[in-house]
């Protein structure tokens, strides 16, 4: 029996990587292959079968891996995010999501045969959007920023509020109707339990008692302490308690919980992937068909009460009535909605509500048809309203580095939007004083994947001190903008190394400036005065005069065409540079003087009708 269970965990384990990499090679939500394969797995070939395989191991097991999928959505909650993007966000993720609540209860209540509690219970489920099923479709979508940063924060901050709803309504449900005093009780010790973990580790954080290697995996011990302990002290306290340390940890100043994060996010792929490999083998289609019209009818109140929540948050907050429209459409249900159900249902299964298992059927419904639905007529509808996004021509630079800054403030400047990332806080810092937009974080994370907002970008820059990032980044990005919209910046390291250490040509994308131009090489121009400089060239100052003018003394970086079309100089393509374009140049300050007075004339001319800006035909 033993050895079974072993190849049973190793079966899960590999089918829920592969469900992984299988939606992100065909750009969809996680969580539809996830299921997918979990219920061909499961009730349609009958290989997994998890309440006959892990027995009584089957609920702790579930109830460990979504007590850390909501704390990890706890410490994504941040109260500055909260009222920072707008009445429009904070609208939807508070009084909305209330309002979006009582709405689903009251007609799951009139169409289903749900009792009072049940509804609530199921409402307060289906309100979570989630990044991991907001940020695929996003993609897909390309929709005009002001939609789609309303979708992506919304679905980022939702998530947290909520499953704390859920778990309240949950706690009222198993504890509240025996006694109100048990369900006060409950409340209370969860609550007490979080912050008194949050505060204890938030100590041992911020005094250094605890040596960085191990700080991750402590983090984990404290989180499973909570969540047992509170459990322990108050039945079915512990989902409340882990989803309040999350919370306050996210949000207690003087504490980076980056590599935590970080870390949890690595780890949730690996316990979501298995959990709903599970929880898909545990659901019958059958189950979900047999909701028949009542599921139906639940599904358009899901779908219709969406609208009046939207119109009634974004009141007076700009948006046209064809935004207003799109936001209105788009709302996939995702991980937290699937997992929570499946734990609630065997839950209030042992302690006799018969309507459990509909909770599910009818759960799993909303989360598959959203999402394949809306999935894919996202960008139709997008298109019909008008808001597809042109020609995304906005730059993400990887590296803050003062290379990385002077290129990302010459390139807005002239117009473009420029995103910086890096790893490096100090460097982040110096670019949000550069008045530069920025993401502090590794691009190729998850949890950028998440918050990593990407509307309007169309090119990657990547000119990091990191050779390694950078092959990263062009590999992730490669599919995001295509091909020939991912650059890189040569750095000296890679100029000189080994055959053993030099990135392979599948993973090569051309080279920023030309062959013989590094990182280190414009750092030390940069360090000793040289600036970007935007020259617009003209019948009577083309580029041979610009470059009599300037002799050897500067480095052509990009050229803007008379539509404003940018082109870098790689090691691979030379813009053919035209009267009527502009050329950025990294110019050093020992720059020659012209060959006579009217040329340096021309010159300076040129110069101030470039750094002027955006000059479209």
């Amino acid at each position: 029996m033993n050895d079974t269970l072993l190849y049973v965990i190793a079966a899960v384990i590999v089918l829920g990587i592969a469900a992984q990499w299988l939606s992100w090679r065909l750009k969809v939500p996680s969580i539809l292959a996830l299921l997918l394969i979990g219920i061909v797995a499961g009730p349609v070939t009958g290989l997994l079968r998890p309440d006959e395989m892990f027995g009584d191991i089957l609920f702790p097991m579930v109830s460990l891996g979504v007590a850390l999928v909501l704390f990890e959505g706890g410490l994504t909650l941040r109260l500055d995010d909260l009222r920072g993007h707008g009445a429009a966000v904070s609208n939807l993720v508070s009084w909305g999501a209330l309002l979006n609540w009582v709405l689903i209860a009251a007609g799951t209540w009139l169409v289903a045969d749900f009792s009072v509690a049940m509804a609530l219970l199921f409402a307060a489920l289906v309100v979570v959007t989630g990044p991991t099923v907001i940020n695929p479709l996003l993609r897909t979508m390309r929709a005009t920023p002001e939609v789609s940063q309303l979708l992506r924060w919304e679905g980022i901050l939702i998530d947290p509020v909520g499953a704390l709803l859920a778990v309240l309504v949950f706690q009222f449900i198993v504890a509240g109707t025996e006694s109100y005093l048990l369900f006060l009780q409950s409340i209370g010790v969860g609550a007490l339990a979080g912050a008194l973990a949050a505060l204890t580790l938030g100590q041992l954080i911020k005094r250094h008692w605890i040596p960085e290697y191990l700080l991750n995996v402590v983090a984990l011990a404290w989180v499973v302490m909570t969540f047992a302990g509170s459990n322990y002290l108050a039945h079915e306290s512990g989902l409340l308690a882990v989803t309040i340390m999350g919370v306050w940890l996210g949000n207690t100043r003087g504490i980076d919980m980056t590599e935590v994060l970080s870390f949890k996010e690595s780890l949730s792929i690996l316990i979501i992937s298995m959990l709903f490999i599970v929880l898909g083998a545990r659901i019958a289609p059958g189950d979900i068909l047999a909701t028949g019209w009542s599921g139906i009818a639940v599904l358009l109140v899901v779908l219709l009460a969406r609208p009046i929540v939207v119109w009634a948050c974004t009141m007076g907050g700009g948006y046209s009535w064809r935004e207003r429209a799109l936001v209105a459409w788009v709302a996939p249900r995702g991980i937290v909605a699937a997992a929570v159900s499946s734990l609630f249902a065997l839950r209030l299964q042992e302690v006799g509500y018969p309507e459990a298992p509909l909770l599910v059927s009818y759960t799993f419904l909303i989360i598959i048809v959203t999402v394949v639905l809306q999935s894919f007529t996202a960008r139709p509808v997008a298109r019909l309203l008008g808001l597809v996004e042109e020609e995304p021509r906005g730059i993400l630079i990887v590296g803050a580095n003062p290379v990385a800054r002077m290129i990302g403030k010459a390139l807005l400047q002239q117009g473009f939007r420029v995103k910086l990332t890096d790893t490096t806080w100090s460097e982040i810092q110096a670019a949000r004083m550069e008045g530069l937009d920025t993401y502090y974080g590794d691009p190729v994370s998850a949890h950028a994947d998440r918050q990593l907002e990407l509307e309007g970008i169309g090119r990657l820059f990547a000119m990091s001190r990191r050779p390694a990032l950078n092959t990263l980044s062009v590999v992730k990005f490669r599919r995001e903008f295509g091909r020939n919209r991912v650059f890189t910046l040569r750095n000296s390291q890679e100029k000189d190394a080994s055959e053993k250490r030099r990135v392979a040509e599948s993973f090569r994308a051309p080279r920023l400036f030309g062959e013989g131009v590094t990182l280190q090489k414009l750092a030390s121009l940069i360090a000793q005065g040289a600036e970007v400089k935007a020259t617009l060239l003209s019948e009577t100052f083309d580029l041979a005069a610009y470059e009599k003018a300037r002799g050897k003394s500067h480095i052509p970086l990009f050229a803007l065409d008379k539509n404003h079309h940018l082109r870098a100089f790689t090691d691979t393509y030379q813009p053919e540079v035209k009267p009527g374009w502009t050329l950025l140049s990294l110019v050093s300050p020992a720059a020659p003087a012209a060959a006579g007075t009217a040329e340096s004339g021309k010159l300076a001319a040129a110069e101030a009708s470039g750094a002027a800006g955006p000059q479209v035909a």
